[in-house]
């Protein structure tokens, strides 16, 4: 069974979120999971305004404690919260919500840049602690959510230098459309539906910093997979150690497709069984410490 990284779920069932459509809760996310063949997953809560009505922390520790074994909590923290101060101590924060069970930070969606003081304030605080830390990007400043960076991403690359504490786990169309080499900058804002020959920049800061993890959930993650199926079997092999299967389930009818890809790529001896296994569920048991169901 799969481990997923990334999921998202709601308190109230059928309460509308962003004034159009109902969130998954907890008890859709599980019988999705039950569909899907998914042991356990991540629920990541969204706590800033940038773009989802603010979501608290205790939502998704409430939803541990009600499916225990099969959800696993993040927190977050805003850079701006703590009096929109670049002097912030998170500290008790954290540690509140780590004796709490929570395993990781995230989904950072602040529509801010890396080396903003009051984001560098938070993640050097983070960084002490040695946590993965999920996040999404974004091309633009002002509309829209998630860390804001430019082409080639090099406000992401001075951060994973500057906080080699940190388990980054990519995420986003921004991010993963920089696996192979794009045709116009303004491809990185989707989902780029053309193939690749050339490697992108996202391999590459995987190279050079192992403390990048990708996240492949959502569309983003298996479109630039099945962007190129021949370089997505490398680069899975290669990078067996560090990335992880997602969903991003947000809906309660949210696709899914990354799950048959990747049997795919194993049933036809594209990618072995022992790369599978890691991307399907061991580098999430290692990475967030969890014990093995008895």
């Amino acid at each position: 069974m799969f481990i997923d990284i990334h999921a998202h779920a709601q308190r109230i069932e059928g309460a509308p979120r962003f004034g159009v459509w109902s969130w998954a809760s907890a008890r859709q996310l599980i019988a999705r999971y039950d569909e899907l063949g998914i042991e356990r997953g991540v629920v990541q809560p969204l706590i800033g305004p940038e773009y989802y009505e603010p979501q608290s922390n205790q939502d998704v520790l409430d939803m541990a404690a009600a499916y225990p074994g099969r959800v696993i909590p993040f927190f977050c923290l805003h850079p701006a919260a703590v009096n929109n101060s670049r002097d912030a101590d998170f500290r008790p924060l954290i540690r509140y919500y780590l004796e709490r069970g929570c395993k990781g930070f995230g989904e950072a969606t602040f529509n801010m840049r890396f080396d903003d003081p009051r984001v560098e304030n938070l993640l050097g605080q983070v960084a002490e602690f040695k946590l993965p830390l999920c996040f999404h990007l974004s091309h633009r400043e002002g509309q829209g959510y998630g860390f804001v960076d430019d082409p080639g991403l090099p406000n992401l690359q001075g951060a994973l230098g500057r906080y080699p504490g940190i388990k980054f786990l990519g995420h986003s169309p921004v991010f993963w459309s920089e696996i192979g080499r794009l045709e116009t900058p303004g491809d990185r804002v989707g989902y780029p539906g053309y193939g690749f020959q050339e490697e992108g920049v996202v391999p590459k800061l995987m190279r050079r910093h192992e403390n990048l993890y990708g996240d492949l959930s959502a569309g983003s993650g298996c479109n630039a997979l099945t962007r190129n199926p021949d370089y997505a079997a490398q680069f899975l092999t290669e990078f067996q150690d560090r990335l992880l299967f997602g969903t991003d389930i947000c809906a309660p009818d949210t696709p899914a497709p990354l799950g048959p890809f990747l049997v795919g790529l194993r049933d036809r001896n594209r990618i072995s069984t022992a790369v599978f296994n890691k991307v399907a569920r061991e580098n999430a048991i290692r990475l967030l410490g969890l014990r093995l169901a008895s």
